[in-house]
């Protein structure tokens, strides 16, 4: 094992830590990461990609969000009626989605949706990217409401028995607290706008899901359940991670953010 600060991780360290942190063949793991937590890494993303893909084995399966709800989204969302000529100009400059639109959700989730056997979701805004024995499965599903609920790729990892892999983030960067959140009578809500093209068609499509967290109640549900759970955290060079079981988490997250929001009260951000 690599001392944290040394010399830069190699593949190997990186497998070897995946399995201490509990990555098993077989599993199927969505990677929510930052690169620059873990260190000098030999090879960068990449070779972090291909450690997780390592970690899995061949009947395994890794995923990342690929979402580009920062890049297809509505450039002036508060006005309302036709628009002016300068925002139809804005507008009309939003590109549309296709598999190859870069993802703006750090190196290690481009690099796995740049590979040639990637394999990606289709909604505009939260698109998953995939590799591995349940690749297809995983993005195949889609729901333009609702888009990161039970018709989405987080719905097909859920009925995979798939875990969170956290790599120097937090729960605030969960996105399964979010499907969560979908299933909780009082959950918070937002509305999703985006330009689709339907029958050569360029359109704006208006579409809800749950609302932004903003670090309020996810890293204190992430952390009761780590708790709860025994998960405990491990070092893979510099950066603290986290393997979570997504069938374990979700009906303990709906029911203590259907408490925590009811606390909130009406009307809560």
């Amino acid at each position: 094992m690599t001392t944290p600060g040394t010399s830069p991780l190699t593949a190997a360290d990186l497998v070897e830590g995946w399995h201490r942190v509990g990555v098993r063949p077989g599993m199927a793991v969505i990677v929510h990461s930052s690169l620059s937590s873990l260190g000098r890494v030999e090879g960068g993303a990449a070779a972090v990609v291909a450690s997780l893909r390592e970690a899995v084995g061949p009947g395994g399966t890794v995923a990342t969000p690929a979402f580009t709800g920062s890049v297809v989204c509505d450039p002036a969302p508060d006005h309302a009626g036709l628009p002016t000529p300068e925002i139809a100009e804005l507008r009309a400059a939003v590109p549309l989605f296709h598999p190859g639109l870069p993802s703006p959700m750090g190196a290690i989730a481009e690099a796995l949706r740049s590979l040639p056997e990637s394999l990606r979701s289709t909604h505009p805004q939260a698109s998953v990217a995939a590799v591995g024995a349940h690749a297809r499965e995983v993005t195949a599903r889609r729901s333009l409401g609702w888009a990161v609920g039970r018709e989405s790729p987080f719905g097909a990892l859920h009925d995979l028995g798939g875990y969170v892999l956290l790599v120097g983030v937090g729960h605030n960067r969960n996105t399964f607290l979010h499907y969560a959140e979908t299933f909780a009578p009082n959950r918070r809500l937002k509305l999703r706008r985006f330009p689709m093209a339907i029958q050569g068609e360029r359109v704006w499509i208006e579409t809800p899901d749950v609302g932004n967290d903003n670090d309020t109640h996810f890293p204190v549900v992430g952390r009761e359940f780590e708790e709860l759970a025994g998960i405990r955290e491990v070092l893979v060079g510099d950066a603290p991670c986290r393997l979570v079981p997504v069938r374990e988490l979700i009906p303990f997250a709906v029911r203590r953010l259907t408490e925590l929001l009811a606390a909130d009260g009406p009307g809560a951000a």
